[in-house]
Formats: C-alpha cells, structure tokens, sequence
C-alpha cells in the first residue's frame, strides 16, 4: 500500500484497500464481487497467494485481474499456473508495481 499511495496514476480514481487475513476471507470477499483487483501474498503461509489465485480463477466466473507477490523471480512460473495476470517479486520496487497495477486497473471496468 506505500508503494502504491492512494492515486497511482492521475487518471484513475483513489484506490480503497480492504486487507484480509485469512484464505476464506479473500474467497468470501472476492465472491461477494466490488473488487477491482487483488493482489495476493505469495509467501503467506498456510494458503499462498498462488493457491488462492488458482482457486479464484477456478471458481469465479467474474474475477478480477490477480497480482501476487512472490519471494523470488523463478516463482514466475507458479504465478503462470496460478492464473495471475501479473507479479512483483520482493523487495517490492514501487516504480514496476505501480506501472503493473495501473496497466491492469485500466483494463478493467471499474467494481
């Protein structure tokens, strides 16, 4: 959320963050719909971002773009099979996620 700010890019609205804490919040939420994009911790542990990217893609007919977060650069390929439109490995450089999140914010109608 310090990387990104409020307003990443003047053209988009300010963003409104909702953190959760569990696997099945995510899902709970990410099902009841108004969510533009989720960017999932790939590290969390017990539920992964990527299993829980997989599972949203799986299961949601309507789902928004997924960004994870992943530990290293060769977990790309995790990323690929989870779904997820896109990733940003730490240490987070705000520049590349800023850019990653407004290119996919701009593709999709706003919740």
């Amino acid at each position: 959320m310090l990387a990104l700010g409020r307003q990443p890019h003047p053209d988009l609205p300010e963003l409104d963050y909702l953190e959760v804490a569990t696997a099945d919040v995510v899902i709970q939420r990410m099902d009841a719909g108004g969510i533009d994009l989720a960017i999932l911790d790939g590290e969390a542990a017990p539920a992964g971002g990527l299993g829980i990217a997989k599972q949203l893609k799986d299961e949601l007919a309507q789902c928004p773009p997924v960004l994870v977060l992943t530990g290293r650069p060769d977990d790309e390929w995790l990323a690929r099979w989870s779904r997820a439109e896109a990733t940003a490995t730490h240490p987070i450089d705000p520049i590349q996620l800023t850019d990653t999140v407004v290119t996919l914010l701009r593709g999709r109608p706003a919740a």
